[in-house]
């Protein structure tokens, strides 16, 4: 046989995997950490065992292909599993920042993980930020993502600064007003309106 067709009979070879690149650091509050590790245990020691034991119910009852309560069940399940994934991997690269520890000399005014800072912008209104993990976020309280655009800009900057804030259509001048450390409130983890959260399968 020639060697172009001893070559072609060859399997082909796949793309070689990426080695895996250093975990993202999921900085975050201790009240922050203990909502994701509340809604973790809730996920794992009520809601998923309740789904579990109707969609084994469910499936006794016959043809599981038009049985509203399974099909349901499974695509419930796989939500939950893929959740519980999610806040797994969040939890295991959690580094926990408290925001009202004592910061030591020019720490204590500059901004980083934990700051609530007030800043003016380029109209001169005063805006109050604090910035929090990614699984923090709530605009309405003022709480932004410390990989946000505003959070950028604002790190470790301090009182009279000026900084900028660099947006898709144009940058902005933002001049710090106050920097402080203190607690930062959050809502604790509540269970959802609607979960299944002990098992209501009828027995025979």
């Amino acid at each position: 046989m020639a060697d172009w067709q001893m070559r072609e009979k060859r399997p082909l070879r796949g793309p070689r995997p990426e080695p895996p690149g250093p975990a993202l650091k999921n900085y975050i509050t201790p009240a922050g950490l203990q909502r994701l590790k509340d809604e973790h245990l809730f996920l794992l020691s009520r809601e998923r065992p309740a789904v579990v034991e109707v969609v084994a119910w469910a499936a006794s009852n016959g043809d599981r292909s038009e049985n509203a309560d399974y099909l349901y069940g499974k695509r419930r399940l796989g939500q939950i599993d893929s959740r519980i994934r999610f806040l797994t991997k969040r939890i295991d690269a959690a580094v926990v920042v408290d925001p009202a520890a004592p910061r030591q000399g020019a720490a204590a005014t500059r901004v980083f993980f934990g700051a609530t800072v007030t800043y003016k912008d380029a109209a001169g209104l005063e805006h109050v930020v604090s910035i929090v993990g990614i699984d923090e976020v709530d605009l309405d309280r003022g709480y932004i993502s410390w990989r946000s655009p505003v959070a950028n800009a604002l790190m470790k900057a301090s009182p009279g600064d000026r900084v900028n804030l660099l947006a898709p259509a144009k940058t902005e001048r933002l001049e710090i007003i106050e920097v402080e450390y203190a607690p930062i409130p959050m809502d604790p983890f509540r269970e959802p309106l609607g979960a299944q959260s002990t098992p209501k399968v009828e027995r025979s």
